[in-house]
């Protein structure tokens, strides 16, 4: 029994430290990935790149995505050419970037990101002479060095991002035990996670993220500095964040996301759309089936709009202020497109949203009071609007989370599924309505002189 106890302990795999990278060849027979399971451009990129004299390997979440058994979205590919050996190669291709320059290749309607190794981090020394390139925080603005394979396992974020598939040999190489955390469901950043964060404090958002999407544990000490860090933040541009944080929302696993956020304490001012979400007490159900929904949506491939998402993650502050306005005397529309306009107005300085998804924004909201009115014509106006559907199933939401009576949601169901002539049944008609309304005035004004007349008779 002892012995078997020494022998599970002294025979346990210690982690290759993070500052020396060790390479381990992982053969086609013990990883599973074939050649034919890569995407044909990223193929046709890496056979062209090889045949030039260069080295080629499918890198980062490409060929981690496939030895966990996930079909990856998009291609990287990682080569020894320079961007412009790159570019002489590739006819429809264009350098871009300004951090680190690398070439976009284009493949039919798909584009493969194709960067040149990159080299070592600066020295020291190095860094005095190029101190416009890294902030006053650590955060990195240029870094175009140029390396080996090694060099560049070394930078990148996180040891199950730094695998090189070899489409030609269909090996793996791995420098940093990449594989190993892979297997063990473990998210470990590469080197000194305080330097690594200094360097992009986005790491800390993307680990949250891919430890979520992917089902990893973070590492403990990847994870300590998080919260300490978390105020490192605010120097990201706000253009940036957006971005991550829409990669967040709509990677599947939003609320989950969103909780663990919260846990590390990644709002209260740091992350300007994670208090939108978290600090709103009367929307929590309503942002909370939102974002279940979009993950549901989103596990069984089903398209998702973003205009859609922000406008449930928005819409409790356009209620306050459509309240605000009608306490002031505003009629109930007018009142509406103001707090419209004041909402994303406000919105658009903090979260940097694209201008793009105004439109889809505005119409959801705009045509939210519109179910409410189920008289005449408007039904039928409102069913052929082209954003009807999305507009439906925010009014289903708001239902679901008690903002709205469900009674609503169940007449509207009904009448899409009706037939012209059932339709026209469950309408309350405004001519009859109106003719109701006549015969009850009559009625009281006939009451009103027969009541004048006998009290003129009793008077004489």
């Amino acid at each position: 029994m002892i012995r078997k106890l020494f022998k599970k302990v002294f025979s346990r795999k210690t982690p290759v430290p993070d500052s020396v990278a060790q390479l381990r060849v992982i053969p086609f027979k013990k990883h599973g990935v074939r050649r034919d399971q890569i995407d044909k451009c990223a193929l046709k990129i890496t056979s062209t790149l090889h045949q030039a004299g260069y080295t080629a390997y499918v890198v980062g979440g490409a060929s981690r995505d496939l030895l966990l058994g996930l079909n990856p979205k998009d291609y990287d590919v990682a080569t020894n050419a320079t961007p412009e050996q790159i570019r002489a190669l590739f006819r429809r291709s264009r350098i871009i970037g300004r951090r680190f320059r690398l070439v976009h290749v284009m493949c039919g309607a798909a584009v493969i990101e194709v960067s040149t190794f990159r080299g070592p981090s600066t020295t020291q020394e190095e860094e005095k002479r190029s101190s416009k390139f890294i902030d006053q925080h650590g955060r990195l603005l240029r870094d175009n060095v140029f390396g080996n394979e090694e060099d560049d396992a070394l930078r990148r974020d996180f040891t199950i991002n730094a695998l090189f598939y070899d489409p030609a040999s269909e090996e793996i190489k791995d420098y940093l035990n990449g594989y190993d955390d892979i297997k063990e469901k473990r998210l470990r950043i590469i080197g000194d996670p305080n330097l690594r964060y200094r360097e992009d404090p986005v790491r800390m958002l993307r680990a949250v993220r891919l430890a979520a999407k992917l089902e990893l544990q973070i590492d403990p000490e990847t994870a300590k500095p998080i919260g300490d860090l978390a105020p490192l933040l605010q120097n990201v541009p706000s253009s940036r964040l957006f971005d991550e944080m829409l990669k967040l929302l709509l990677s599947g696993h939003a609320l989950s996301c969103v909780i663990d956020l919260r846990a590390r304490g990644l709002h209260h001012g740091l992350l300007p759309m994670l208090d939108i979400i978290l600090e709103q007490p009367l929307g929590e159900r309503f942002i909370t089936l939102a974002l279940k929904s979009t993950d549901q949506r989103i596990r069984h491939n089903k398209p998702v709009s973003p205009g859609f998402l922000f406008a449930a993650l928005l819409w409790h502050e356009v209620l306050s202020a459509w309240k605000t306005h009608q306490t002031k005397g505003e009629k109930p529309l007018p009142a509406l497109y103001q707090a419209i306009d004041e909402t994303l107005s406000i919105q658009h300085k903090q979260l940097a949203i694209p201008r793009r998804f105004d439109a889809v924004i505005q119409e959801i909201w705009a045509m939210q009071p519109r179910f409410e009115a189920r008289v005449g014509r408007k039904p039928f106006r409102l069913l052929s609007h082209p954003r009807f559907r999305a507009a439906y199933d925010f009014m289903l939401l708001r239902c679901e989370s008690g903002e709205l009576d469900m009674e609503l949601a169940q007449w509207w169901k009904k009448f899409q599924d009706a037939d012209h002539n059932h339709r026209e049944k469950m309408l309350v008609n405004p001519n009859t309505s109106k003719k109701r309304r006549r015969s009850r005035k009559r009625q009281t004004t006939n009451e009103t002189s027969v009541l004048s007349k006998n009290t003129t008779q009793e008077s004489h």
